[in-house]
């Protein structure tokens, strides 16, 4: 099997990308993350999942490469990583009782001859989440128990976030968190890994 590289130094990408159980490396690649003018959610996510990916090859030849890249979408405005308890309490709060959009890009480059690319997937992976109307006493103890600071939207869905949702709408669940496994099999199967 040809070795997989995760173009990534995310901890939750990584965790769900070992649930498929092929080994597999990752390197977060430096790249500018910047919106283009005039750039939609959907093609912001697709084009740096592959630009992640692709920042990569020279160094990993030989190797099948996934970019992943995540925006969270509320009313078509982008919103970001709250990186502070005040910043969560005001996603949360904006949330409250309405739907949030993740859109999650996700890319498969298959370098096997030598540094160029072989074979380019990409695609864009939509998941809504239907938030329960919060009180700001609930807002706040979510906060305190979990501090959801390194996640767009200010919740982890793997955790007690569940809690705050009415209901969820997508294709796959683990998009949600970064990385849709599902999207993910097809790519590689069709690269000729095998999964399972």
């Amino acid at each position: 099997m040809p070795p997989l590289l995760l173009a990534s130094s995310s901890s939750y990408r990584r965790a769900l990308l070992a649930r498929l159980q092929l080994p597999f490396v990752w390197h977060s690649p430096d790249i500018d993350e910047s919106a283009l003018p005039n750039e939609t959610p959907q093609a912001l996510v697709r084009r740096l999942a592959l630009a992640k990916a692709r920042a990569l090859v020279t160094d990993y030849p030989e190797h099948i490469i996934i970019g992943s890249d995540q925006v969270a979408v509320l009313d078509g405005r982008i919103i970001g990583k709250p990186h502070t308890a005040a910043g969560a309490t005001q996603q949360l709060q904006a949330a409250s009782g309405r739907s949030l959009t993740f859109l999650t890009g996700l890319a498969v480059l298959d370098t096997r001859q030598g540094n160029s690319v072989v074979a380019e997937q990409a695609d864009c992976i939509p998941f809504t989440v239907h938030f329960r109307t919060l009180s700001d006493a609930q807002i706040q103890r979510y906060i305190a128990l979990e501090q959801p600071f390194d996640c767009a939207g200010s919740f982890k869905s793997e955790g007690l976030g569940v809690s705050l949702f009415q209901a969820t709408e997508g294709s796959d669940a683990t998009s949600l968190v970064g990385l849709p496994l599902i999207r993910l099999c097809d790519m590689l199967n069709a690269c000729g890994v095998a999964v399972p």
